[in-house]
């Protein structure tokens, strides 16, 4: 089942874009209608961050989430195994470009968006410097490899795993290896702070601004949109007040400014994820 899956995945490579995505539309609304703990997970975020939206409102953005869910999924078939010229046009990179010059140490702050994959492949495909990201290994070791490898497809990427350490990704940021980092999710109690998410007290590592401190970096936010057309990859100026002396600070205001991004397309965030399964000591849990 697990090569009959990558093989469709490449077979979608090919199919026109508006195709692809009107088949996304359908498999999502699938997905809505009969993965019903999802479907509960993602209506349960949306009524913590969203509690000024009317009932229907809320579900018909439940229901979208999950439509940008199947099809940013779905455009991994492409992204990952598409015409390299096919890939270029659809990725469209733009912003403070500027600031993703030279060998300046650098972390990305790339938040959980549908594109995130797309993201990094227009990084990785569009300039020539070597980006790093970290990855967690997959249990199926066949879809292991073929993550790895399609993340891997474009430039010379490294992706650290986990039990790597932070002693070689802080290196290679003074390198001036980009860090393509993803802090905004629940990675449990252990080294995570609560900060306000939506107001609500969120379990939050404080890796960005640790990575940022240690590497002796700068902090540039990278926001990818689906587009009808492909995604657009939108590098924003430089923190120019991040890191401070206060990791706890840094947190909330990473998340802060988070939630503007996600209030312009709130159902391409992954509101799929149990954001708030760990609570404060006390608290109840949401879910």
């Amino acid at each position: 089942m697990t090569r009959l899956g990558i093989w469709f995945m490449r077979f979608l490579a090919h199919w026109p874009l508006p195709l692809l995505r009107g088949f996304g539309a359908l498999v999502g609304m699938v997905l809505y209608a009969v993965v019903a703990g999802r479907r509960h997970v993602v209506r349960t975020n949306l009524r913590l961050c969203f509690p000024q939206l009317a009932p229907g409102d809320r579900e018909r953005l439940v229901r979208q989430v999950f439509v940008r869910f199947a099809q940013a999924w779905l455009d991994r078939g492409w992204l990952w195994h598409g015409d390299p010229a096919v890939v270029r046009r659809r990725l469209r990179l733009a912003g403070a470009l500027d600031a993703l010059e030279g060998t300046t140490p650098t972390v990305l702050f790339a938040p959980h968006f549908v594109g995130l994959d797309a993201g990094w492949t227009a990084l990785t495909q569009q300039l020539p410097r070597r980006f790093t990201t970290i990855y967690t290994d997959q249990a199926n070791k066949q879809v292991d490899a073929w993550v790895l490898a399609s993340r891997q497809r474009f430039g010379d990427s490294r992706l650290f795993g986990r039990v790597d350490g932070v002693r070689e990704i802080v290196a290679a940021l003074r390198r001036g290896e980009p860090l393509y980092l993803l802090p905004d999710m629940n990675f449990g109690a252990e080294e995570s702070v609560f900060v306000p998410f939506y107001g609500v007290p969120a379990a939050t590592v404080p890796s960005l601004a640790r990575f940022a401190k240690l590497g002796r970096a700068r902090v540039v936010p990278l926001v990818t949109r689906m587009t009808p057309d492909g995604y657009a990859v939108q590098v924003l100026p430089p923190w120019d007040d991040f890191p401070t002396e206060d990791p706890v600070a840094d947190t909330a205001t990473m998340n802060r400014r988070l939630q503007d991004w996600i209030d312009a397309m709130p159902d391409q965030y992954y509101w799929v994820h149990k954001r708030f399964k760990t609570r404060p000591p006390g608290e109840p849990g949401v879910y």
